[in-house]
């Protein structure tokens, strides 16, 4: 059975390895073991492990880029009052969110959205719930005059905050050496970019992906059949399982009728306003998703059961039984990676005193 999404071009097939896998057991040992390596194979089209770090051609990494980038993501004397930085919304020790429905920024002001995971971010296609971020990089960078996040009235107000702060200069000048003006917002906005690209979190699953059989156990290959079986995979697939398209929240369903959402968000349609993208949003990537609640954009479902159960409703048209629940959050649970020794470890910053009411 194939899913297509006309709009955005996205096409998948739905293998049924529950079928194929069930029949094991009919067959004898040798016959069994190629059965389970034909379905390898084909879990591996579908899935890709965890790249090394996630730096590309158009967006290289050097480590004097992430030094000052990790630098950067914990200081909060760059924001409007002093209170906000980046680690804020993306706490370490809640794997990379602020397990809030709804961030708080600067002054107590309430963002739009649920802050997602920091962790493996850079892999997908878009930030942000609706998209208007083509990478980590911009998000970084408008993230600083964002009202509800650091508040900065103007670009320049931030370049002489960081102007102000001794240590900062040499730092920016080693990370972007070719630059005569190396302090700028876009720079700011790289050596975020660079620092968080170096937050991958390998899991099982990535060595089951890359060819151990026994880094699942039988219930989380269990649940891997059953989010294959029921057509989650038609959008949470790749390396991110997840966070490579746009699709509809409640494409059998309205999604506020299962979630209590209110207000009701219409998505995308809030920044292009074409009919066709209300209720649109970006598919989330699930990997240390049994870490990071509450769930969905606007928080309003707080545990990974539920989450599965609205999704199997409102995406699927199905009432998944609790077994299958039950199974698939086995399988969610072995996305769960290691936190990076970077992340979990606060820097030292640069010293200098947050001066209310300073440029």
């Amino acid at each position: 059975m194939k899913f297509v999404n006309a709009k955005h071009g996205v096409v998948f097939c739905r293998v049924y390895l529950f079928v194929l896998v069930s029949g094991v057991v009919f067959y004898p040992s040798a016959q069994a073991q190629e059965l389970e390596h034909q379905v390898f194979l084909q879990v591996k089209q579908i899935f890709k492990p965890l790249p090394k770090n996630m730096a590309t051609q158009e967006a290289p990494i050097t480590t004097a880029q992430v030094e000052l980038g990790k630098k950067l993501f914990f200081d909060p004397r760059l924001s409007l009052d002093g209170t906000v930085s980046c680690a804020i919304c993306h706490k370490p020790a809640l794997y990379g969110t602020d397990a809030l429905s709804k961030s708080i920024g600067v002054e107590r002001r309430v963002n739009d959205r649920n802050a997602p995971t920091v962790l493996n971010a850079a892999l997908q296609f878009k930030a942000h719930w609706i998209g208007d971020r083509a990478s980590v990089e911009e998000q970084a960078m408008k993230s600083l005059i964002g009202p509800a996040s650091f508040g900065n009235p103007d670009y320049d107000a931030v370049i002489k905050k960081i102007d102000s702060i001794p240590g900062y200069n040499e730092l920016f000048a080693k990370a972007f050496p070719k630059d005569a003006n190396p302090i700028r917002p876009e720079n700011w906005g790289k050596a975020i970019g660079a620092y968080e690209r170096t937050l991958v979190t390998p899991s099982p699953f990535d060595a089951f992906l890359e060819g151990d059989s026994n880094a699942l156990g039988a219930e989380a290959k269990s649940g891997l059949r059953a989010f294959l079986s029921v057509g989650c995979a038609s959008c949470h697939n790749g390396v991110a399982v997840g966070g490579s398209m746009f699709q509809k929240f409640g494409v059998v369903e309205e999604y506020w009728k299962e979630t209590g959402s209110a207000p009701i968000d219409e998505g995308r349609f809030s920044i292009t306003h074409d009919v066709s993208d209300r209720y649109f949003f970006k598919v989330p990537g699930l990997r240390n998703v049994a870490m990071t609640p509450p769930y969905f954009h606007d928080g309003s479902v707080v545990t990974l059961t539920n989450a599965v159960r609205v999704m199997g409703k409102v995406q699927l048209g199905q009432n998944l039984t609790r077994q299958q629940i039950t199974a698939v959050i086995a399988f969610l649970s072995s996305l769960t990676g290691k936190l990076p020794e970077e992340f979990i470890n606060e820097p030292v910053l640069v010293p200098d005193a947050f001066k209310p009411g300073a440029p």
